[in-house]
């Protein structure tokens, strides 16, 4: 008995027209399209046995959502069959427009006048990354954000900014104030013993170069913890201007 051959999934190509993801797309705009047709458009081609389309369902099944897809490593995409470094980096610099857009509908406009003000902007950043990331936000005279700077990405555990780099990039901006803020990739948004040591060791040198440091903010599983909001900057500002 001859051995049933394997049954490979039809072509794109030889898809009906209405049912290909980029025609699709033009004829019916960008929002008729699920998930898995969206990333089939931009991973273009499959591999042996499975469509664009199979691939972008392996994704979400794996990964469980485009948001979550955001923080994973390289490595991880590079298990599934059919994907290379031209279409990982296809798919995660679409995902990273994303999330820009969603922060610029957040932009910063105005005075900074609390933490709440600048969360929004921050969220969608900073949010379900798996690695630590720390940005520095330098304000100008008006109190509203002029620069938006990463500082160091950081590894699964611990990022590592540099007091001296932050404060040297305020003084080269002119900005009188900043406000820094990390995510915690854990989701959690209680500050670690050294995440309080470095607030206070930044409030020291801001205070002694005459920079305003508003803000140390936690981002974490959409909560954030807010050091001038729990007393902490002023705590620690009280501190440095007694012992400077």
């Amino acid at each position: 008995m001859t051995p049933e051959k394997s049954k490979y999934p039809m072509p794109i190509r030889e898809w009906s027209v209405d049912d290909r993801p980029r025609e699709k797309l033009l004829k019916y705009g960008e929002h008729a399209l699920s998930n898995a047709e969206l990333l089939a458009i931009m991973i273009r081609t499959g591999a042996p046995g499975k469509s664009a389309v199979d691939i972008g369902r392996e994704l979400l099944h794996k990964f469980k959502s485009l948001r979550s897809m955001s923080g994973v490593d390289i490595s991880e995409f590079k298990k599934i069959t059919g994907l290379k470094n031209a279409k990982i980096a296809q798919i995660k610099a679409a995902i990273e427009l994303g999330r820009r857009m969603l922060s610029e509908e957040k932009a910063l406009e105005g005075p900074v006048k609390s933490s709440s003000d600048v969360v929004g902007f921050l969220m969608p950043l900073m949010g379900n990354l798996k690695k630590e990331r720390f940005l520095l936000l330098l304000l100008d005279k008006r109190n509203a954000v002029s620069e938006v700077m990463d500082i160091e990405y950081g590894t699964v555990d611990q990022a590592n900014p540099y007091i001296r780099d932050i404060i040297q990039m305020a003084i080269r901006y002119n900005a009188p104030s900043i406000i820094v803020a990390h995510n915690h990739p854990s989701g959690s948004i209680t500050p670690s013993d050294s995440d309080k040591r470095f607030t206070k060791s930044l409030m020291m040198a801001a205070q002694a170069t005459g920079i305003s440091f508003f803000d140390h903010i936690i981002i974490g599983d959409n909560r954030y913890f807010s050091f001038a909001d729990e007393g902490l900057i002023g705590e620690y500002k009280a501190v440095a201007v007694r012992e400077l």
